[in-house]
């Protein structure tokens, strides 16, 4: 391997080992809780950074299969809650108060926790490789697909809530039972909800760095470098979009299983426009290019946004405060806290490599 490479491993090693000791220093289950919803928000940037920075998509709707992800473990634990949160046949207490009599064909399977993990991963993935086929078949790149993907978004958004008596509406699913697996019960509250996190963070993570090196990952950035080069070359540009598009769908489906855990309920503010905006905002701060940086990017900025909207002197001010440190961040560092390392890195690496100065009295050429 390159120093590069070894640098870049040591470099993602030491992040994922940092939030996997956290936990042995904070003993607050809130604070655990917290810092386990960062992480789940930093799965989530990784994915979005896999299809940005890699593959120039912009994606305005990632909240869309983040959010179906979250619907189908929510059915799921919905359906194991105890009595008093479900009618008398079992039905959740949403369905039994819009007068459904049987539980929906498309729920049954969801009494099984091993469909409903499938279906997290499974169905925002074929989602999105639905919507790709439509984009990037069409050739459709630019601005033209990210307003095509929030679009895409809004309108599921609109069908969930208005679809209540089958996902409760704008309440969304609440009271759900605790995730439990091979007898390990995941308390929203507890370090295993925490660990079970950072786990999937550090698979996330390591699994897209060895897609973006991969030779699948350089086609993919040559094809957001030189798209109508990469397609002349003979490379099928809309099946490798489409491809990474729902790798991408995948992992965000994943972190929406989680966050429902985390939260213990579903809601339609999970693909709302103003978070999905937000993952945008996460990735561009920590580095496009990074998927560290994206991970970054996303923990930093939900950590100071989480501080801010807590302190009594920043309640009415700290979205200014949010807005003004994006701004400062994309004129000061356009490529990110990632790009600004990277720079920094460079720099300290040639300063070394440099040849001393020559003695007096003698030329460069004669120390060479």
């Amino acid at each position: 391997m390159s120093s590069r490479t070894t640098l870049q491993i040591g470099c993602y090693s030491a992040f994922c080992v940092a939030i996997l000791v956290l936990p042995l220093f904070v003993h607050d289950a809130f604070l655990l809780n917290k810092y386990a919803r960062y992480l789940v928000f930093a799965i989530v940037a990784v994915s979005l950074g896999l299809s940005w920075g890699y593959a120039g998509i912009l994606n305005l709707g990632q909240a869309a299969t983040f959010g179906i992800g979250s619907y189908c473990m929510a059915m799921a634990l919905k359906l194991k809650t105890i009595p008093v949160h479900t009618g008398s046949e079992g039905l959740p207490d949403f369905m039994v108060w819009n007068n459904v009599t049987e539980l929906p064909l498309l729920w049954q399977p969801f009494s099984s926790l091993p469909f409903a993990i499938f279906a997290g991963l499974a169905v925002p993935a074929l989602f999105a490789g639905l919507i790709g086929w439509f984009i990037f078949g069409g050739r459709i790149t630019g601005v033209y697909a990210a307003i095509i993907t929030l679009a895409v978004m809004v309108v599921l958004n609109l069908v969930i809530v208005d679809q209540q008596a089958f996902t409760g509406g704008f309440n969304g699913i609440t009271d759900l039972a605790q995730f439990e697996v091979a007898g390990i019960t995941f308390d929203a509250y507890s370090s295993s909800t925490y660990y079970l996190a950072a786990i999937c963070l550090t698979f996330t993570l390591f699994a897209s760095l060895a897609l973006a090196r991969s030779k699948v990952g350089l086609v993919l950035q040559a094809i957001r470098d030189q798209e109508d080069r990469t397609r002349f070359f003979g490379y099928d540009v809309a099946r490798y979009k489409t491809f990474v598009f729902m790798i991408s769908a995948g992992f965000a489906g994943l972190a929406g299983m989680l966050y429902t855990i985390v939260m213990e309920f579903a809601s339609p503010t999970f693909l709302s426009v103003p978070l999905s905006l937000s993952m945008v905002i996460w990735v561009a701060v920590g580095g496009r290019q990074s998927l560290l940086g994206a991970a970054a990017g996303a923990i930093l900025v939900t950590g100071v946004q989480g501080a801010l909207s807590e302190s009594e002197a920043f309640l009415d001010t700290w979205t200014l405060i949010m807005g003004g440190l994006f701004v400062l961040v994309v004129l000061v560092m356009p490529k990110g806290l990632a790009g600004a390392a990277e720079m920094l890195v460079t720099r300290k690496t040639r300063f070394r490599e440099t040849p001393e100065a020559a003695p007096a009295g003698k030329s460069a050429m004669e120390n060479v």
